[in-house]
């Protein structure tokens, strides 16, 4: 069978980070010291050769960059200055493309311009949507909560479940696709059903805990990381199903001290992020994509504005509580609507379905090469 080979396929990548992929001349440093690269997963190395090779079929099928934490110690092992940490994170860019089935993400990873006036656009149509239906009902700009609450809870609630939905769907149709192209379309791979469920508690450990990232020499990136998605993750809970109490005059400490918590996790984590990418002081930071500034700004003013809001809504100064409400908003649904599905934020389903995916693949050839050797040493048996 003919193998296809993209030769400009470095080109296309250096768009996405990968810019000194051909320094590399396969020393094998970079596999030798990640602590995760072993068989059947070698990384960087092998996706490094095929994007040399330009095989972008097997660079499409491959879950190694996603395997890949960017901890940077092989980044720092090579001799050559080939960049191999980056060329995974790229990698994963490219990927996150190749999965989305509309073409946003690659329009926002391949320009950066387009990605931030797509975010511009959103916001400024969020501000005036917001707006315009805030005074179509008849709301107050001094009243925050209660009958005449500018932004009412309880139908900001409504949008945020039907926005949930929409995102759901468009990362449900892309994360199918990222399964069809790692695992459905290998006709090679007899992976059952049990077997898929024999792995499934993956799924969520891998999503709640980031385990494998611990095992890297340099522990406070993962600490970082941990500490950025948890905060997200209880942020987005309070959102989805308390924000009518969390929106309340009175203060339930039940769910308030996980929104403060969760807001400090976010702003100092962010800032610390921040910080790293202007002094790039770590070998994951050294390098910015024009997505991780966007990504980290939304961050710092979505967390920002979100306890600012609520501490000017305590202090019974409504009006500029909930001007500040609808700017963060503006902040919130970029992020959701375009963040979650097409760019960064959408790491968070992919890792841990590559994972997954990985288990699955892993144990599924293991298998069928115990049944392949089955016969042979039967029949070893029986010539003797």
């Amino acid at each position: 069978m003919a193998i296809r080979v993209n030769p400009k396929l470095i080109d296309e990548l250096a768009v996405y980070g990968a810019e000194d992929v051909q320094n590399c001349y396969h020393c094998g440093n970079c596999s030798a010291v990640c602590p995760f690269s072993k068989e059947p997963y070698i990384f960087p190395r092998r996706p490094m050769r095929n994007l040399q090779m330009g095989l972008e079929d097997k660079l499409k099928g491959s879950l190694e960059p996603w395997l890949c934490y960017y901890c940077g110690e092989c980044t720092e092992e090579c001799p050559r200055g080939a960049e191999p940490g980056e060329t995974m994170m790229s990698l994963r860019r490219w990927l996150t493309a190749k999965y989305d089935f509309s073409g946003i993400s690659r329009l926002f990873y391949r320009s950066g311009k387009i990605e931030l006036l797509a975010v511009i656009g959103a916001a400024l149509l969020t501000a005036l949507g917001f707006v315009l239906w805030a005074v179509w009902q008849g709301g107050s700009i001094h009243s925050y909560d209660g009958p005449n609450a500018f932004l009412p809870a309880g139908s900001i609630h409504i949008f945020d479940w039907v926005l949930a939905g929409v995102l759901l769907v468009l990362l449900l149709t892309n994360c199918t696709r990222m399964w069809w192209f790692t695992m459905g379309r290998d006709k090679t791979l007899n992976a059952s059903v049990g077997l898929y469920l024999k792995k499934l508690y993956a799924l969520p450990l891998h999503f709640m805990t980031q385990k494998r990232y611990a095992k890297c020499e340099k522990k406070r990136p993962w600490a970082v990381h941990l500490v950025l998605m948890l905060s997200y993750l209880i942020m987005l809970v309070l959102i989805m199903f308390f924000l009518v109490e969390m929106s309340a005059s009175t203060i339930d400490w039940r769910l308030h001290v996980f929104g403060y918590i969760a807001t400090v996790g976010l702003l100092g984590t962010t800032i610390f992020a921040l910080r790293g990418r202007i002094k790039k002081s770590e070998p994951l930071y050294a390098h910015s994509h024009e997505t991780d500034w966007i990504f980290l700004i939304l961050l710092i003013v979505v967390a920002f504005t979100g306890i600012l809001q609520h501490i000017l809504h305590r202090a019974g100064l409504d009006a500029a509580a909930n001007v500040v409400y609808i700017i963060h908003l503006m902040g919130v649904v970029p992020m959701l609507a375009l963040e979650v599905p097409f760019s960064k934020w959408s790491h968070l389903a992919y890792r841990p379905l590559g994972m997954y995916f990985s288990l699955v693949r892993a144990e599924a050839k293991r298998r069928a090469s115990e049944e392949a050797a089955q016969p042979v040493m039967v029949t070893q048996r029986v010539v003797g």
